[in-house]
This record gives structure tokens, sequence and C-alpha cells, in this order.
């Protein structure tokens, strides 16, 4: 049984997408063993206790990076958590944290990365007037929304489009987007070659 752990910041639906596909055995083998959120008023806190989870609340507020993430890795670690993912989790990782999960850490950008990193992603894209939006899952480095690619999502930018109803619709894949590439990295049949992440069938 794989543990995996959330971290979020604020209403938590790619979590809470999560936690129904892992609930209906879409992500075969796997528990939620915790969720960690920075802000005490994040949506996401109130949905995991209601769904029964082990919810924390470890504030950033006043912290360093370092200090913060040193008591984030110390409660992932006590729930022998395998795969950390990061769920509109609004805080830069260090690199020492990256370190502690090599391969480990998985992050969803509402963009077809390299295009369109960092925030508002959803308003760069449709302001930039591109055809095609959509959503990616990669895993978490040093550099932000860096990471080799797992999976990708297109989204059609229609002509009746706003940034609203485009990042609606990019949200939707994001749903699907994010356990396609938990069972991914869970299966474990990949390699990462430079930035390329390529799927691996093992013999017989």
């Amino acid at each position: 049984m794989h543990n995996l752990g959330i971290l979020l910041s604020g209403r938590g639906s790619n979590f809470e997408a999560i936690a129904k596909n892992v609930a209906a055995g879409r992500i075969p083998n796997a528990r939620i063993a915790v969720v960690i959120s920075n802000k005490l008023d994040a949506g996401g806190i109130e949905i995991a206790r209601r769904l029964g989870l082990h919810a924390l609340v470890i504030p950033s507020k006043g912290k360093d990076r370092e200090q913060h993430d040193r008591e984030v890795v110390a409660a992932l670690q006590e729930h022998k958590v395998d795969l950390v993912c990061l769920a509109g989790y609004m805080r830069l990782l260090s690199p020492w944290f990256v370190q502690q999960f090599p391969h480990r850490i998985l992050n969803i950008h509402p963009s077809l990365l390299p295009a369109f990193p960092g925030l508002e992603a959803q308003q760069q894209a449709f302001a930039y007037g591109v055809k095609v939006a959509g959503c990616t899952v990669h895993f978490v480095d040093e550099e932000l929304d860096h990471g080799a690619i797992i999976v990708q999502k297109t989204v059609p930018v229609l002509d009746g489009d706003d940034e609203h109803t485009l990042a609606e619709r990019i949200l939707e894949q994001e749903h699907i987007a994010y356990s396609e590439a938990i069972n991914v990295v869970l299966e474990g049949k990949f390699d990462v070659v430079g930035r390329r992440l390529v799927r691996t069938v093992a013999a017989g």
C-alpha cells in the first residue's frame, strides 16, 4: 500500500478529485496518509476532515522556508508518505525538501509547460491568444514549474471563452490528469532521461 501525502493552501479541488479516485479504486494500492496545509483557513483541510482523513495545519507565517519545510517533512515522514502531491500549495519548496523525496513530489500546473509558468497561468494563456491550453503534472525539482513532465492534457480555447470559462475547463482536465500521473509514478515503470519521462515495459 502506497501512502500519499497531500500539501495544499486553498480549496483543494484537485485533492478532492484524488481522494474520490482513491476511494473508488481508480488509484489502486494507495491511501491518503495525511493532508497538510500551511494556512489555517484552507478549504481543503475542512474537506479532508469531512472525509475522515488525517489533516494537519503547519502554519508558514513568520517562519523561514527551511524551518517550515523541516516541520512539513517531519510530518510526512511520520506518516510514512511515499509520494507527495502538491494540490494548490502556494509555497516554493526548498532544495532540501526536494532532496528528501527524489522523483516523489508531484505538482499540477494549469498550462502546457514550459509555457506560462508561475501564477495565473490561465489568464496568461488567454491574454497571449493561444488556441490550445491545458494542464501539466510534473515532478518537482529545485526550479519553479520545471521538473520532468509526467502527463499533459490539452484544452481548446474557444472563441466564446473568457479566462474564467477557460480556467474551469482546464480544471476539469486537471482532475483527470493528476490521478493518471499518480498511477504512472506508483507503477514505477518509467525512467527519467534528461528531462523526458519514458514509460518502460518489463520484459516477459
